[in-house]
């Protein structure tokens, strides 16, 4: 059965699911945060199926999260180097550790964010850049941007009226 696909949508959200809400790829971006480049490294960490794989490393080099670059010529065999954009993910990845953390580890993380200097743990937030306040505050909120279409400002509107968050 074939999906809808989000790549038209509004939501900036839903246009990200579109490059990475496949779990593998997600998965595949964690471990490329990881140092790993290559497919057989991929494939033994994961222990994805071979075909899934190519498919996955694929459509990650499409949507400019990876880039292919070869690195043998007999046979011919590429590694995967993270993007700007790729590198960009970092931060979600992170906030998802953190999360996973929090509310999923129930025998404690078994993976953590440290302080390379200091050795201590890490408990990532999300700060606004300009503020420097975290976006947990009630201040913050989302709205209709320049682009929106009408159907995305209404539905914003009536969170607002509402006095909720869409």
């Amino acid at each position: 059965m074939k999906r809808t696909s989000l790549s038209a949508s509004q939501c900036p959200i839903a246009r990200s699911l579109e490059r990475v809400g496949e779990w593998w790829s997600i998965l595949i971006l964690r471990d490329a945060f990881n140092g790993l480049r290559r497919f057989d490294e991929f494939q033994h960490s994961l222990g994805i199926a071979t075909n899934m794989l190519a498919r996955r490393l694929n459509a990650l080099v499409e949507a400019g999260l990876l880039e292919r670059r070869p690195y043998s010529e007999r046979p011919l065999r590429h590694e995967y180097l993270l993007t700007e954009r790729g590198r960009d993910f970092r931060d979600v990845n992170q906030a998802l550790l953190a999360w996973g953390n929090r509310h999923f580890a129930p025998e404690g993380p078994s993976v953590l964010i440290v302080n390379t200097e200091t050795g201590e743990s890490a408990e990532p937030i999300l700060v606004d850049k300009i503020s420097g306040r975290p976006l947990s505050d009630p201040v913050f909120r989302t709205i209709a941007g320049p682009a929106a279409n009408e159907r995305t400002r209404a539905k914003h509107n009536r969170a607002v009226a509402a006095g909720d968050q869409p």
